[in-house]
């Protein structure tokens, strides 16, 4: 553990070396103000910070550690692997058996190829996607977040949220969006309008079957059927964004949930358990197209790193073996119901949106579907939530339009804590 430093002392120091003191932008705490905890360790359900103090997390690495932190089989996994050497550069027979173990369950996922991040992931799928197509035209959905290529930049997700009416980045030529279309969830009309004036130009739809970031948004599954089906009908590739519903909210991730097979798929967060690893997946005829069977290049140096597959392999393992996505969701679904009925019960009730192991917080009365229907105030009352649940020992992810996970190590009394820290900070937010 660090010691000796606070969390003033420390972010003031990183200011002077990296970009607002951060390597990924919510992390700065610029949606809810103050300055970021630094956290020393992670244990199960809980994060220890560099001063001591412990608090509940339902942030789980932003949903990667679905088993919780530290979790021992994992652990064991990265050991034996860092002992047996951490990077080849050259084949080897771990990223062999996660990839099995993969295509062995989700038969829209013939063939996997590994990559280090789900930004890497989705600009490859795209790739592929334009090439087996000849066309250049992708279809995006308003505050889906697809990594930060260049052209997936435009109306994103929750690092973008605040501040921007449209959520874009500096640096993006005009000319690189051109090929990009965008249209808002739950509205069949602009799909159909969009289909019929690019359909001939589109190359592939890419969405996320369950929209998490920019606040938790489930669409309905006639929605999605009728996207998959308009989109396929103008030729069209179906591209699945499951970075965080695969192997979150399932073993087949929304794609099983939903009946509907892609022909593309980009995974991350889980399947690494912790460490930095993605892959895109999908049919046998649209993946041979990538190099060096095809014409469609890419590459990277660190791609199925021995240690990212194994700990992978360890924790999908594992959930299975011990049913734990029903286990999980299950535990979710009835926390979530304590919370929203303990909140209403102490007159400070919040809205809770909650799919299979994730949920979201807001102040919505209605149900949202789209980025426009989120509440005006959505940031300034999750800012309070936040630092009244943060000094209760609770850590939510810094952005109200941010979701919770939570993972197989939040267990009963874990959970019955946070419930009681987070009525307590429901109704401080709301007396604000």
């Amino acid at each position: 553990m660090v010691t000796g430093l606070t969390p003033e002392v420390l972010f003031q120091r990183a200011q002077r070396v990296t970009p607002g003191g951060v390597h990924s932008p919510v992390r700065a705490f610029r949606s809810v103000g103050g300055s970021p905890v630094f956290f020393a360790r992670g244990e199960g359900a809980r994060l220890v910070d560099v001063e001591g103090r412990s608090y509940i997390d339902f942030c789980q690495s932003f949903g990667p550690l679905i088993l919780g932190h530290a979790d021992p089989d994992v652990a064991r996994a990265a050991h034996e692997a860092i002992d047996d050497g951490w990077s080849f550069g050259a084949c080897e027979p771990y990223s062999l058996a996660l990839a099995e173990f993969i295509a062995t369950r989700l038969p829209w996922a013939e063939r996997v190829r590994f990559v280090s991040s789900g930004t890497e992931a989705v600009m490859s799928a795209l790739r592929v996607a334009r090439a087996a197509t000849g066309r250049s035209k992708i279809l995006k959905f308003e505050g889906c977040y697809h990594g930060h290529t260049d052209a997936m930049l435009v109306q994103a997700g929750s690092g973008l949220a605040e501040g921007r009416v449209a959520a874009s980045s500096a640096g993006v030529p005009d000319g690189i969006l051109s090929d990009t279309l965008v249209a808002p969830l739950d509205d069949e009309a602009a799909v159909d309008a969009l289909c019929d004036r690019f359909g001939s130009s589109l190359a592939a739809v890419i969405l996320e079957p369950l929209p998490a970031n920019y606040g938790l948004l489930p669409q309905r599954a006639a929605w999605m059927t009728h996207v998959v089906d308009r989109c396929r009908a103008a030729g069209a590739l179906i591209i699945f964004d499951e970075v965080i519903s695969g192997f979150r909210v399932g073993l087949t991730g929304m794609a099983g949930a939903l009946g509907l097979v892609p022909d593309l798929v980009t995974f991350g967060k889980v399947i690494g358990g912790g460490f930095p690893v993605a892959a895109y997946a999908g049919r046998a005829n649209l993946l041979d197209l990538v190099a060096p069977v095809g014409p469609v290049y890419q590459a990277g140096t660190l791609s199925a790193n021995p240690v990212g597959m194994r700990t992978g392999l360890a924790t999908l393992a594992k959930m299975e073996r011990i049913d734990g996505w029903q286990a999980l969701n299950d535990r979710t679904a009835h926390f979530c119901a304590e919370l929203r009925d303990a909140c209403a019960a102490a007159g400070a009730p919040i809205a809770i949106v909650q799919h299979a192991s994730i949920f979201w917080l807001n102040n919505s009365p209605e149900v949202v579907r789209r980025v426009a229907d989120i509440p005006a105030d959505q940031g300034a009352w999750f800012s309070r939530l936040f630092h009244a649940a943060l000094r209760r020992g609770v850590y939510l992810p810094p952005s109200g339009y941010e979701v919770c996970f939570l993972s197989m190590a939040h267990d009963a009394e874990t959970l019955t804590a946070a419930r009681r820290a987070l009525v307590e900070a429901a109704m401080e937010a709301g007396r604000a």
